[in-house]
């Protein structure tokens, strides 16, 4: 495979905190992998309240691709758990909203898009179990490279709630395999975002074609002597929701996080 042509890395953020402020003054647009050494990064869900029972449950049924970080009051933008100065109208680089399952725009700030009636759920993300592969010294194509991690809607079935159903989302990471052997070591112990993976070589068994063509994020090469390492991810949701067809959700771009206040240390169980 043709590797992808390296990109700078993204900026580094001394917080959280730091890395909403930029995001929200417009300075940072761009994927949030590697933005905030040590804190927790989220995938987003934006359903109508009429939904969010239902989304709850699918959630709590599928902790894998879903694990729950926090969720919003109706109406509500904050979301104190996770932030102090936190608004989800404004700290996430790139959300996209959708109509009746369709994606109708991509845009920098909700300020326009909003409704009282609104609940934001967050999503655990792989990202945050990065920085514990990295100071193993496991290194990370996508990080290296400046891209997004790539990913695939498989044929990994997740377990239905209401009217939400779908196929999990994976992330992968090329390995050596001491190194993927390793990262399920590390991995394991958190497992608030994402765990252990889901399925380590042999793509086709999980219904992916082609390694060069990610559904979602950017392709990177798997050398001759690595192995393609997939995890549940936190995209699963808008696999999900466009299978439900709501008359009205936003999600983040994949790839665009919002980063929290937590530390991924008080993630880790061991």
């Amino acid at each position: 495979m043709n590797a992808v042509t390296d990109r700078p890395a993204a900026k580094a953020y001394a917080s959280g905190l730091e890395a909403r402020l930029a995001v929200r003054r417009g300075e940072h647009r761009g994927p949030t992998a590697g933005v905030a050494p040590g804190y927790v990064q989220g995938n987003l869900a934006i359903l109508p309240k009429a939904l969010a029972d239902d989304f709850f449950r699918f959630c709590h049924y599928n902790p894998k691709p879903c694990p729950l970080l926090a969720a919003s009051e109706p109406g509500d933008p904050r979301l104190p758990a996770l932030g102090e100065d936190l608004d989800i109208r404004t700290d996430i680089p790139l959300y996209r909203i959708w109509r009746n399952g369709e994606l109708v725009d991509e845009v920098g700030d909700l300020h326009a898009a909003w409704r009282d009636d609104l609940v934001a759920f967050l999503i655990g993300c792989s990202f945050s179990f990065e920085e514990a592969l990295l100071d193993d010294g496991i290194r990370l194509r996508h990080i290296e490279q400046g891209t997004n991690v790539p990913m695939w809607r498989t044929n990994i079935t997740t377990q239905p709630a209401g009217p939400f159903r779908g196929p999990m989302v994976v992330s992968m990471r090329p390995l050596q395999p001491a190194d993927a052997i390793r990262a399920v070591q590390i991995t394991s112990r958190f497992p608030s975002v994402h765990g252990a993976p889901v399925h380590i070589g042999k793509p086709e068994s999980i219904g992916i074609a082609d390694l060069t063509r990610p559904d979602y994020g950017d392709a990177v090469e798997v050398r001759d002597d690595e192995l393609p390492v997939f995890w549940a991810c936190g995209v699963t949701p808008q696999s999900v929701i466009a299978a439900v067809r709501p008359e009205y959700s936003i999600t983040h771009a994949p790839g665009h996080m919002l980063v929290t206040d937590l530390r991924n240390s008080r993630l880790s169980v061991l």
